[in-house]
């Protein structure tokens, strides 16, 4: 008798695994009616890709990433110190991708971009497209434009403390505008995650440190912009300035 019943469940199992499989294809037919073919998939079907990268410039550190570089369609974040070799560090994957025959962007939102400095790291200027916008919501829009063109394979944003939003730079000095720029930052990167990874730009926020007011224990440092960035971000890479060792001092004082 047990058995009996053992085997009767077993068919009401396979019965039920049936109707859902069939009321599982239906929805998966009426969604790629609605949105296209392609927009939802079995992770079994598809072959597994290798991830595409942009190399760093550092051996060591595209060692370090796992993957050989930062990955293509995807937000990285690159935070740290003054002086520490931010823009640096982002520079030479600009180069990097100028190498390799892609077309790389740099928007200038801090209006400090050094060409000569930037040749001297290999970047090719005269191919280098530039933007130096008037306040955050124009840098982010034209960021916007050049990852939906597909044309972009690297974009650099130097720095998130300069997204300065419109309201703010047309208010006078001193005037309170709470969270202004950390919702700038939120609603910008709702729109670009999507975008970014669809044109497999890689897309590089540089950012700066600040630290909380009457932070007595833990670390006291902070990034600009809200946390947006920190949730978004594939990859954030915390740079800080290292020292000589014994050897390379001696190599300078003499």
């Amino acid at each position: 008798m047990a058995k009996k019943d053992e085997l009767n469940f077993e068919a009401d199992n396979k019965k039920g695994s049936s109707e859902k499989l069939k009321a599982l294809q239906a929805a998966m037919e009426k969604i790629e009616k609605n949105f296209g073919k392609g927009s939802i998939m079995k992770m079994g079907d598809e072959s597994v890709e290798q991830v595409e990268v942009i190399p760093t410039g550092s051996i060591g550190l595209n060692v370090a990433l796992g993957v050989g570089g930062y990955p293509r369609g995807r937000i990285i974040e690159i935070y740290g110190p003054e002086s520490s070799g931010k823009t640096t560090l982002a520079i030479h994957a600009i180069a990097e991708a100028q190498k390799a025959g892609g077309i790389a962007a740099f928007i200038d939102a801090e209006h400090a971009f050094d060409r000569f400095y930037a040749a001297k790291l290999g970047v090719d200027i005269d191919n280098l497209w530039i933007s130096q916008p008037d306040n955050g919501e124009q840098a982010l829009e034209i960021a916007e434009q050049l990852i939906r063109s597909s044309a972009i394979d690297i974009i650099v944003i130097d720095s998130v403390a300069a997204l300065t939003p419109k309201s703010e730079i047309e208010g006078d000095m001193g005037e309170n505008k709470v969270g202004l720029q950390a919702r700038l930052m939120s609603q910008a990167l709702r729109k670009l995650t999507a975008t970014v990874s669809k044109t497999r730009t890689t897309c590089i926020f540089i950012n700066q440190l600040r630290e909380k007011i009457g932070v007595m224990f833990g670390n006291p440092e902070t990034t600009t912009g809200g946390n947006a960035l920190k949730f978004y971000a594939s990859v954030r890479l915390d740079i800080r300035p290292g020292s000589l060792s014994k050897m390379e001092k001696r190599c300078l004082e003499s």
